[in-house]
């Protein structure tokens, strides 16, 4: 899983795919967080 460290022409391209990035992982803990207040749980992994 190697990657190049020219594939980045645009450092604007780089940006937006961050914020994509970001706003994904807000939403996929959010979503987490709801279903774990639907279970009754208190979010926490455990026993």
């Amino acid at each position: 899983m190697s990657r190049k460290q020219g594939q980045s022409s645009s450092g604007a391209a780089g940006k937006t795919r961050e914020d994509r990035l970001k706003a994904a992982l807000k939403a996929n803990i959010a979503r987490r967080k709801a279903q774990a207040k639907a279970r009754g749980g208190d979010g926490k992994p455990g026993k």
